[in-house]
């Protein structure tokens, strides 16, 4: 048997085109492009239903290359996140393609940490592979780059940071922030202390704004913050330095919940027990906290909106609001209670 009869006869198919899906549904080959075209809202009328079963039959598959040449795109969105090892960013990619899909679009991803010459380097190499446009959760407000996108017109998108000046999806963090203290002083603590990320992320700064909001509110000291980056190894380092203070808080916010992990990793090497000797929130509700042993109280900002709303504003900039805002909710768990 020769090895074209091997590959179950798929090497020697002619492979049906538009023109006879157009032929077979008795159509234009224009309808058919239409119908087929998985970027446009789907009809659901019976002559669309007949071409897709028509194609379905003939085992008509669309020539993405051929189609992007004829239309100057290529059908691919470039995601820039800092780490795929961070499970927020890496939530927000799977919601990314989820949402690109939908369109017809295909999302690929690249990483940089947080190094703003990695960043650019890499928006290099997505438009080097002529993506139709970039979202980016990598934006650090000392960065010139966003600017530079805007200055030569480069279609693009921030995610979950915004420098304030290109369209951006975003949660509201200084809300979230407030929430998450605004739980801790209602549940009657008065020292509170606050786990920030890194200056330069408009996301951490924010968080750290509506916590300062709720603690001048009521009328209570707002201690330094203790800044870092956002890892569970950052959060177990600045939560071993508070809770080895001579007078520590009797909670804590942390502005992620990988940073909230590493506090309770901190307590655990202290003979602590969140909920018990600590009040902590985290924020973002990964998966992973509503299971810990001590299920963590957390700020939740719906992922899939933000990741939607980043997809719709790219492939239709003419609807841009420059920033659109998804609300967070608070989700208390056991790790915040009454002080002692």
């Amino acid at each position: 048997m020769d090895q074209e009869s091997e590959n179950n006869g798929i090497a020697d198919k002619k492979l049906a085109t538009m023109r006879d899906v157009a032929r077979v549904a008795g159509v234009s080959v224009s309808t058919v492009s239409r119908i087929l075209d998985e970027r446009l809202p789907a009809s659901r009328s019976a002559s669309a239903e007949k071409v897709r079963q028509v194609a379905r039959e003939l085992g008509y598959r669309r020539d993405y290359v051929a189609s992007s040449l004829r239309r100057g795109d290529t059908g691919t969105l470039g995601v820039l996140v800092p780490r795929l090892t961070d499970a927020v960013t890496a939530m927000l990619f799977e919601e990314i393609a989820r949402a690109a899909a939908r369109r017809g679009y295909f999302a690929i991803v690249a990483t940089c940490g947080d190094s703003k010459e990695q960043e650019r380097s890499a928006v290099e190499s997505l438009l080097d592979r002529r993506v139709d446009g970039l979202i980016m959760s990598t934006c650090r407000l000392d960065d010139p780059l966003p600017q530079a996108l805007r200055e030569q017109d480069i279609p693009h998108v921030l995610a979950l940071r915004t420098d304030g000046s290109s369209p951006s999806s975003v949660g509201d963090d200084e809300l979230g922030g407030y929430l998450a203290t605004r739980h801790l002083i209602d549940l009657g603590h008065r020292e509170i202390g606050l786990i920030g990320g890194p200056d330069f992320a408009s996301n951490a700064r924010n968080r750290r704004a509506g916590f300062e909001r709720a603690m001048n509110e009521a009328g209570l000291t707002v201690n330094p913050a203790w800044c870092c980056d956002f890892s569970i190894p950052s959060g177990e380092r600045e939560g071993a330095k508070i809770l080895g203070l001579p007078h520590r808080p009797s909670a804590l916010f942390a502005v992620n919940d990988e940073l909230a992990i590493g506090v309770v990793a901190a307590a655990h090497h202290r003979g602590l027990v969140v909920g018990e000797d600590l009040s902590l929130v985290g924020y973002n509700d990964i998966p992973l906290v509503s299971r810990l042993p001590v299920a963590l109280s957390s700020v939740r900002t719906p992922l899939d909106h933000i990741a939607s709303n980043a997809v719709d504003m790219l492939l239709n900039p003419e609807e841009n609001n420059i920033i659109r805002v998804t609300t967070p909710s608070l989700i208390p768990r056991k790790s915040t209670a009454s002080p002692r």
